[in-house]
């Protein structure tokens, strides 16, 4: 097919356990913008100036924004970071559960997770 009738991606929703707790997580930890609360209720979140946002859907199911391989868990969503180590160092400061920074070919990355047991990615 040549022509994509899609233009971007607008937004990912993400499961978690206490909206209130979350979306003030993702704002003050991982610095995202706290669009609204709204009466669904959904936490929508913006990624800096860009048209991309985060949406978090409170659950009382046991789900994550991640999946699986060979049992073991695999992220959904990378995000880049051009201060990598500071904000790896930011994130150990703030109590966040958070692996080792690896490099592959140049490319250097870690895994985090957020309250909910959603395990993330930073990469640069």
């Amino acid at each position: 097919m040549g022509h994509s009738f899609i233009e971007q991606v607008h937004y990912i929703r993400i499961p978690v356990k206490d909206l209130e707790q979350s979306a003030q997580w993702y704002r003050d930890i991982v610095g995202l913008q706290l669009v609204t609360i709204t009466e669904d209720p959904f936490a929508i979140l913006k990624v800096n100036e860009g048209s991309f946002l985060l949406i978090l859907v409170p659950t009382e199911d046991e789900t994550f924004a991640h999946f699986t391989i060979n049992n073991d868990a695999a992220f959904s969503i990378g995000f880049t970071s051009p201060e990598l180590s500071k904000f790896h160092l930011h994130l150990i400061h703030n109590g966040v559960k958070v692996e080792d920074i690896q490099e592959d070919h140049g490319h250097a990355y870690f895994h985090f997770y957020d309250p909910n047991g959603n395990k993330l990615q930073a990469h640069w």
